[in-house]
């Protein structure tokens, strides 16, 4: 049998890493061998577990215990709050009642990623730093052809709570790593591994989304940028293509997760 545990307060014991540590606490919580994980939902937390993701603990309600116990081991501690104590997490209703601390997986390298045959879609973020975008642009990436996504250093990181919340758990169905960190020139990076470049970006030489020439390369890599700055002026200069969504009513462009839906859907792989 698991351990059931109940507690009065998340800011007490070991039921604290819920509440006391920050995103990047948890990010480096064994360094060097990795670190932890928030995931939120049964759904979310399903999925981790079909990616190989090791359960450290799990924080539930009550009448969510037999929902985990198939999950858990008999070392596993199952903590059991009140929703009124799980709501001090954030101050409101949360996580549907289910949480979960996670080790950290094992990311592949991106060439690794790059150089398999079967990927022919590829989404990069650059310094994508909002995790909500960060993770409903992997969710439209596992439901819109895109094979895999690629992060650069600056970027929201695909696990934290909000970020694969918002994913539905995809974040542990599409591949993703991230790049290694100061590249001089990531278009040019992309096509020493095979593929060519598309910049999301609104500049006088892009060209309309569904240009033909763009959507018929084998392998290509979606370049998306910064919510507020877009993409670096050196990487937009480096692509091979340069692209935008037509828009109407005076509208100059969209959320960059809206964007990243209809790039990934008129720019699938057809072959």
């Amino acid at each position: 049998m698991s351990r059931i545990i109940p507690i009065g307060s998340v800011h007490e014991g070991p039921a604290s890493i819920y509440s006391e540590y920050n995103e990047n606490q948890l990010f480096h919580f064994y360094e060097p061998q990795g670190g932890i994980f928030i995931a939120e939902s049964l759904n979310v937390i399903e999925r981790a577990i079909h990616m190989g993701c090791q359960i450290e603990s799990f924080l539930v309600e009550p009448k969510f215990v037999s929902a985990v116990e198939p999950w858990a081991s008999e070392d596993t501690p199952i903590y059991t709050a009140q929703q009124s104590v799980m709501s001090e997490l954030v101050g409101y209703h949360v996580s549907r009642g289910v949480l979960s601390a996670m080790r950290r997986p094992v990311l592949p390298r991106p060439e690794e990623i790059l150089q398999n045959s079967e990927i022919h879609r590829v989404a990069v973020l650059e310094a994508v730093q909002n995790p909500t975008n960060v993770g409903a642009i992997i969710r439209s990436a596992a439901a819109l052809g895109a094979d895999t996504v690629l992060l650069t250093e600056g970027c929201s990181d695909p696990l934290y709570r909000r970020a694969s919340r918002v994913s539905m758990g995809t974040v542990f169905q599409v591949p993703w790593t991230y790049l290694p960190d100061n590249l001089p020139d990531l278009p040019a990076y992309l096509r020493q591994n095979g593929f060519a470049s598309a910049a999301m970006a609104l500049t006088d030489a892009s060209v309309p989304i569904d240009d033909p020439r763009v959507s018929k390369e084998e392998k290509l890599a979606i370049i998306l940028g910064t919510e507020s700055d877009g993409l670096k002026p050196e990487t937009i200069a480096s692509s091979d293509y340069v692209i935008r969504i037509p828009m109407s009513h005076g509208v100059d462009s969209l959320n960059v997760a809206a964007a990243s839906a209809i790039a990934f859907w008129q720019l699938r792989y057809q072959g």
